[in-house]
């Protein structure tokens, strides 16, 4: 344990300590500033303490989990050390964090000041918990706090983003308008509603506009795709932080223009403002949507700078799908084994990527691994082992998933999984059972499974089921040429070619045309790839 004391030590000791964290810039260093305060005995100093903490949970937004793991050291923390695991917790990407840590404040009978009310708060409208909000402005009334600016501007984004509006209007008394923060917290609450008319309206009215407010109207417009109107705010914008420039990247990459996300990228790094984790993230995404694996590793090498080898397990996660999704399983491979922590998303973006890419053995290890470690499987879990069961054809073994999910861990099997079943009874060419598997379903069969199945009759030359199924996504509004196209060459395998002009006929008659050049088996299988790796969460 780390014990923390109010006995203060030499002003030499003390300039000593401060001296190192001018040195501290990634975890790397920070863990390493640690261990000096270790062995040299300023793990019992409050003020190195504090140091500590505050670079771990604030300074470095990747090391939330390393500042709890040193706080949870700490055997009588200060309501300073608290107060500040709050805020770098309520900021983090888990806020969820804040209001468990504030949980075991009450718990230690540690009475909160001005400030811990509004950290968890904002962790509250982050995660959009509205009840456990309210209940923190009852506290915030009981403890005298509401008076507090700092309280009530919380107070009003709170309601603003997901409370009651209503009373973010009556707290933005004649008081707040005097304070530019309670006009961006109002503003922010419109824009986020996606009254954006009236949060600009808000925004033009601000008799002082500071950094936050630009950004918020940024965000706002980005939230709702008007990009252009983003950019020419961001081009007047007086000055730009990380948050604003995260806010158009974000904003390209939601729209789909990977290319304009990216070269924000390089106008951010030509104006010395540097990424942060989100930034990462954003690009990683990017980097995954459009297959860009060059400029993927150029952004993991960059990762690797800020740092310095370590990932969080947002980033790993992140890695991980962009090298699956952009071919590159054995990068793939790599980041997964490198990550020092692991979630159980981490476990199903790789059994994912190599299922899909033809290593169903060692995805099937991974999950026995997976189980032996404890983690705890979930739905995506299961589809990831259920495809490459297909891909193996470990007919057997499929069906023993298709139980376990019930039967130890209680998943209702969902469509997804439903049509990994059918996609792997149909590929072993157990085309009846496979039929009977999709009439027993207790959903209804999508278009996928019954395209599946049609797929494989063609592979089979089954034209009674081969038939049934084309009926089936007729009567699912499914106008696609390439099921007419397949049912029809059923027919020609069997040399039945009244079927063949049936078919035709058909096609003619529902005004349905085939584009030239369609690899029409390819596509089901890439239509079923998509939409079992959709399920990725």
């Amino acid at each position: 344990m780390i014990k923390k004391t109010v006995k203060s030590r030499s002003s030499n000791v003390h300039h000593q300590s401060s001296s190192l964290w001018s040195k501290c810039k990634n975890l790397q260093s920070l863990k390493q500033i640690h261990a000096f305060m270790i062995i040299n005995g300023f793990n019992s100093n409050h003020i190195a303490l504090r140091e500590l903490i505050y670079s771990s949970a604030i300074a470095f937004s990747a090391s939330i989990h390393y500042a709890h793991k040193v706080f949870a050291q700490i055997t009588q923390p200060d309501l300073f050390m608290w107060n500040t695991m709050l805020r770098g917790s309520a900021q983090s990407l888990r806020p969820s964090l804040a209001v468990s840590l504030y949980t075991q404040m009450e718990k230690r009978c540690i009475l909160p000041d001005s400030y811990t009310f509004p950290f968890v708060l904002k962790a509250c409208t982050k995660l959009s918990w509205v009840v456990s909000g309210l209940v923190l402005h009852g506290k915030i009334v009981k403890f005298g706090f509401e008076s507090n600016k700092f309280a009530r501007n919380t107070l009003i984004y709170f309601h603003a983003n997901v409370g009651d509006i209503r009373i973010a209007g009556e707290l933005f008394d004649d008081s707040a308008k005097r304070d530019v923060v309670a006009w961006s917290a109002l503003t922010a609450g419109y824009a986020r509603r996606g009254e954006l008319d009236v949060a600009r309206g808000i925004f033009d009215d601000m008799p002082a506009k500071d950094l936050v407010s630009w950004n918020v109207m940024i965000t706002g417009y980005v939230k709702q795709g008007k990009m252009e109107n983003a950019r020419q705010l961001f081009d007047v914008v007086p000055k730009r932080d990380v948050v604003t420039w995260n806010a158009m990247i974000s904003g390209y990459v939601l729209c789909g223009e990977n290319d304009k996300a990216l070269k924000m990228y390089e106008e951010m790094r030509g104006a010395r403002e540097y990424p942060d984790e989100v930034t990462m993230l954003h690009l990683l995404s990017a980097c995954t949507d459009s297959a860009f694996l060059d400029v993927g590793e150029k952004i993991h090498r960059s990762i690797i700078e800020m740092g310095a080898g370590e990932l969080s397990i947002f980033l790993g996660n992140a890695l991980v799908d962009m090298y699956a999704r952009c071919g590159s399983i054995r990068k793939a491979l790599e980041v997964f084994q490198g990550m020092r922590e692991k979630d159980v998303s981490s476990w199903n973006i790789i059994m994912l990527g190599l299922a899909f890419h033809g290593h169903s053995e060692q995805c099937i290890s991974l999950f026995q691994d997976m189980r032996r470690m404890k983690y705890i499987p979930n739905e995506i879990t299961f589809v990831g082992v259920l495809v490459a069961s297909s891909h193996a054809g470990k007919v057997d073994e499929g069906r023993g998933y298709f139980r376990m999910m019930r039967t130890e861990y209680n998943i209702e099997p969902n469509i997804r999984h439903y049509g990994c079943m059918v996609d792997m009874l149909a590929r072993a060419g157990l085309l009846n059972e496979a039929f009977e598997f999709i009439n027993a379903m207790e959903i209804e069969p999508n278009a996928i499974i019954w395209r599946t199945l049609l797929g494989a009759c063609k592979v089979h030359s089954n034209v009674e089921l081969g038939r049934y199924a084309n009926e089936q996504l007729l009567k699912l509004g499914r106008e696609d040429s390439g099921d007419y196209v397949l049912l029809s060459n059923i027919y020609a395998s069997r040399d039945e070619w009244d079927g063949v002009e049936r078919v035709r006929k058909l096609m003619d008659d529902n005004g349905v045309w085939k584009e030239p050049g369609c690899t029409l088996v390819e596509a089901d299988d890439y239509a079923l790839r998509n939409f079992c790796f959709d399920s990725k969460a």
